[in-house]
């Protein structure tokens, strides 16, 4: 595992971290001793980044995580990300008293003294343009109940719009092969102000590990199910905004192009390419991948000590993302 400067914390993020969406139910059901027999695989494999929210499971995910760190004396060993915003007050009952309350909860579920970092939760966009928001964070950074404050968004001109707070430390973006905007829209700004980028979703929801098909089925409770055209949240958080089966299609080409350039030999896959193409970019800090099983966790950290991608490679994607992905994508970016 490789590890990366965290904004100017004087943190250093390991390069693959857990995304712990999937221990609050909406990727299929996980019981409590395999989610934490998985932060368990996460810290053995080096990872030392765990991202997290309040809504996930409405404090689920949080609390399988608080009695981790608990259990095995691991405070020290990892630095925990959570979010606020959609649990309480979403879309429009924000005040300073509800995110003292939502971060107050987040303590206690946790189990720690002080959150590293806590990150607006993709809010509502004209509350990101109000500012009252940061102003906020301020506050509770002041009141040493968080260290640092980000954002999760949805789309680049929300981080942009967040970039423009001087005491931003950390913004989350959807950032995979098939969602490029953000090589060109923010990386050379969040470089030049040492703003952390956190990667979600950047196997698209697996449709990047290559193994669906247009009958592949999800559970009634998996957001791969319920939210496959945006009709409970943001259609482009599941599938990276496209048609499912567009996504398998254009997965199967990107997984034809790394067998015909030899990449997918001695036990490389698709899943770990893919990953390896994010940290092709060093305005990356970390990327959060989410694991429901101990196997995916090992697979998914080894991709940090895959070597870059050929420059070739990267042309062709590029090209693909540019002629084939982009105009099918649903939802903004």
């Amino acid at each position: 595992m490789r590890y990366r400067a965290f904004s100017g914390s004087g943190f250093e993020a390991s390069e693959i971290g857990l995304g712990c969406w999937q221990f609050g139910g909406d990727w299929g059901a996980v019981d409590e001793p395999e989610a934490l027999a998985t932060l368990g695989a996460a810290v053995d494999a080096g990872i030392n980044f765990f991202d997290t929210a309040d809504v996930y499971g409405a404090g689920r995910s949080e609390s399988i995580i608080g009695r981790f760190l608990s259990e095995r004396n691991r405070r020290e060993d990892v630095f925990i990300a959570t979010k606020l915003g959609r649990l309480h007050g979403y879309p429009d009952s924000y005040s300073p008293e509800l995110f003292t309350r939502c971060v107050d909860d987040s303590l206690e579920r946790l189990g720690v003294d002080v959150l590293d970092l806590v990150q607006l939760h993709c809010v509502p966009p004209h509350w990101l343009r109000q500012g009252e928001v940061f102003a906020w964070l301020d506050d509770l950074k002041a009141a040493g109940k968080i260290r640092h404050y980000g954002a999760s968004v949805e789309t680049m001109d929300e981080a942009l719009v967040c970039l423009d707070h001087p005491s931003l430390s950390a913004l989350q973006i959807i950032f995979n092969i098939f969602r490029q905007k953000p090589i060109h829209a923010i990386f050379e700004r969040a470089k030049k102000q040492k703003v952390a980028i956190i990667v979600r979703l950047p196997l698209a929801s697996g449709l990047l590990a290559g193994r669906y098909t247009t009958q592949t089925t999800f559970p009634q409770q998996d957001h791969r199910n319920y939210n496959r055209d945006g009709a409970m949240f943001s259609v482009g958080e599941t599938f990276a905004g496209l048609p499912f089966e567009t996504g398998v299609a254009l997965a199967d080409r990107v997984k034809c192009l790394f067998e015909r350039a030899g990449l997918m030999t001695q036990g490389v896959t698709m899943a770990q390419l893919a990953q390896r193409w994010i940290l092709d970019h060093d305005a990356v800090s970390t990327v959060i991948t989410g694991s429901r099983r101990t196997s995916q966790v090992g697979d998914n950290a080894a991709a940090s000590d895959l070597p870059a991608l050929p420059p070739e490679i990267h042309a062709e994607l590029t090209e693909l993302y540019g002629e084939r992905v982009k105009p099918e994508i649903r939802g903004g970016e």
